[in-house]
C-alpha cells in the first residue's frame, strides 16, 4: 500500500487533518508521476504532541538500546536501497546509478558512521567532585532539502536518534518520496511510536508551524539562506536552538605549481556533480592570470564530455535540474554572465539542442569573470562554472573570502605545506586540499551566512545534546 498521501505520526500512517494534495513532478519530462498530501499546523500539532509524549521514555533509554535500533535501521535501509534510488532519481533528476551510488550511498554512510560513533561516545564524565552530563535536547524539528535528500535526512535523523531525541521531519515537498520510504524503513525497524514523525508540506504551512512551535526544543534546517532566516525568525520567540546548513559560493584556488589540465578537469567535475545542485560545489575557479586562457580551454574540453539526459537514460552523466523555478533562475544568471561581459567558453542559455522537454541546463563555463559579476557572487545552484584570474595567491585568498558565504573552499597545490598555510586563512567551515575522497567523519557546516552548527559523526551528535553540570555529585571526603 502506498503511503504517499499520508503522514507518519505516533507510529502509524494517518490521513492529513485537512486534505490538500500536491503533484510530484519528474524533472526529466515535466510530468506529474505521484501525489503527496500537504500538511498544516493541525498536523504539526499532532506530530509534536506525539514526539513530546515519546520523549518522556525515549529520552532516558540506554545507549545500547539506541545502538540496536540504529543497526536495525541500517539493515533495512540496505534492503530498500533500490526503492530509495528510484524515488530520488524520479523526484529530483539524479541519474539512476548516481542516485544509487551517491544519493543513497551517502545516507547509508551517515547511518553507519553514527552507529560507530555511538559505540564509544562519552555522555558523562566526572570533573572534580562534579558530574558533567550530555543529554538529549528534547523534541527536534528537522527540515531537509531536495538536492541531497537522503544525505540530509540521515545526518539529522541518525544523530537525533543516537542522542535520544524525538523528532518531526518535514522533507522538501519537491522531493518527498524518498522520505516516505525512509519512514517505512524506521517503522519496520521498530522505532518506538512517537519517536520519529513525518509531516509533508511546504514552508508556510508546515515549516513555519514547526519552527514556531513552543514544544519544539530545537530546529535543524538545511536549505537556502533566505529560508534559513525565516526559520530562525520563527524560532526566536520561543528561544529554541537553531542549527542551519545554508548556501555557499565555494572558491577553488589552483596554485601555479599544479598540473593544470588535471586540476581544471577535476574542478569542472566537482562543480557539475549532481547537476551543480550542491551547496558546497566549487563554483569559482581561481587560476593564475598567465595561464587563464589555458585553463579555459581545459575547462571547455572537460565540460563537453558531460552527457545531459533523462535520469533513467543509459549514459546520462548530468540529469535535469529539479524544477522550473530552478531552471529559470539558472537561465537568468547565465544570461547575466553574458550581459556583464564574461567570456562564454562552453554551454550557454537554453536546453541542449536535442532536449526540448525537461529542466535540462547546458553545462556552462565562463572565463574572464570578475568579482563584481553576479555569477561570481550569487549561488547559482546549477552546472555553471566561473573562472577567475588572479595575479597573486594572496589576492586569490582575499577575493575567495570576500563573500557572504563560508561553507567550503578548495585548494590545489603540489606544495602541501603552502596548501596547509592557505587552508588556515580560508574563512570556511570546510577546506578540501587536492580533491580528497569524501569523509563521513569530517565535521560539515559553514561560517557566516552559510549557517551555524555542524553535522556528520560526533560533531552532528553534539548538536542534538544539552550539557548539564551536577555539582556535589561526588561525596566530599
Amino acid at each position: 500500500m502506498s503511503h504517499n498521501l499520508q503522514f507518519y505520526i505516533d507510529g502509524a500512517w494517518v490521513d492529513p487533518v485537512v486534505p490538500n494534495t500536491l503533484d510530484v513532478i519528474d524533472p526529466s519530462n515535466e510530468d506529474a508521476f505521484a501525489q503527496i498530501s500537504l500538511g498544516s499546523k493541525a498536523d504539526v500539532d499532532k506530530a509534536v504532541a506525539a514526539a513530546r509524549r515519546a520523549f518522556n521514555t525515549f529520552g532516558f533509554t540506554e545507549v545500547a538500546e539506541r545502538l540496536d535500533l540504529l543497526n536495525r535501521i541500517i539493515d533495512i535501509y540496505k534492503k530498500r536501497s533500490a526503492d530509495l534510488a528510484v524515488a530520488v532519481s524520479r523526484e529530483m533528476g539524479a541519474p539512476r546509478q548516481m542516485a544509487l551510488d551517491s544519493q543513497v550511498g551517502v545516507g547509508l554512510a551517515h547511518l553507519q558512521k553514527m552507529a560507530e560513533v555511538l559505540k564509544s561516545f562519552q555522555f558523562r564524565h566526572i570533573r572534580g567532585s562534579s558530574l558533567v552530563v550530555k543529554e538529549p535536547i528534547g523534541v527536534v524539528g528537522l527540515i531537509t532539502p531536495w538536492n541531497w535528500p537522503l544525505n540530509q535526512i540521515t545526518c539529522k535523523v541518525g544523530p537525533a536518534l543516537a542522542a535520544g531525541c524525538t523528532m518531526v521531519l518535514k522533507p522538501s515537498e519537491i522531493a518527498p518520496l524518498d522520505a516516505i520510504i525512509f519512514a517505512e524503513i524506521l517503522d519496520e525497524a521498530g522505532v518506538p511510536k512517537g519517536v520519529f514523525n513525518l509531516v509533508n508540506g511546504d514552508g508556510p504551512g508546515v515549516g513555519q508551524a514547526l519552527s514556531s512551535h513552543p514544544d519544539v526544543d530545537m530546529m535543524s534546517f538545511t536549505g537556502s539562506t533566505r529560508a534559513g532566516i525565516l526559520v530562525a525568525k520563527a524560532a526566536a520567540d520561543t528561544v529554541k536552538r537553531v542549527h542551519q546548513e545554508l548556501g555557499g559560493k565555494s572558491a577553488n584556488i589552483l596554485f601555479p605549481d599544479v598540473d593544470l589540465e588535471k586540476a581544471v578537469s577535476k574542478g569542472v567535475a566537482g562543480c557539475f556533480s549532481n547537476s551543480g545542485q550542491s551547496c558546497n560545489a566549487p563554483t569559482r575557479m581561481f587560476v593564475p592570470r598567465d595561464r587563464h586562457d589555458e585553463a579555459a580551454a581545459y575547462a571547455r574540453t572537460a565540460a563537453e564530455k558531460f552527457t545531459v539526459g533523462p535520469a533513467d537514460a543509459p549514459g546520462s552523466k548530468l540529469g535535469p535540474v529539479v524544477s522550473q523555478i530552478q531552471f529559470d533562475k539558472i537561465q537568468d544568471l547565465i544570461q547575466a554572465g553574458i550581459d556583464e561581459g564574461a567570456t562564454l567558453v562552453a554551454g550557454g542559455p537554453g536546453r541542449p539542442a536535442e532536449l526540448n522537454r525537461g529542466y535540462y541546463v547546458r553545462p556552462t563555463v565562463f572565463a574572464d569573470v570578475t568579482h563584481d559579476m553576479r555569477i561570481a557572487r550569487e549561488e547559482i545552484f546549477g552546472p555553471v562554472l566561473a573562472i577567475m584570474p588572479y595575479d597573486s595567491v594572496d589576492e586569490a585568498i582575499h577575493t575567495a573570502n570576500d563573500t557572504v558565504y563560508g561553507l567550503a573552499s578548495y585548494i590545489q597545490a603540489k606544495d602541501i605545506q603552502k596548501a596547509r598555510e592557505v587552508a588556515a586563512r580560508m574563512r570556511t567551515g570546510n577546506v578540501y586540499i587536492n580533491y580528497p575522497t569524501w569523509d563521513a567523519g569530517l565535521p560539515f557546516g559553514g561560517y557566516k551566512q552559510s549557517g551555524n552548527g555542524r553535522e556528520y559523526a560526533e560533531y552532528g551528535l553534539e548538536d542534538f545534546l544539552e550539557i548539564k553540570g551536577i555539582a556535589g555529585y561526588e561525596a566530599a571526603e
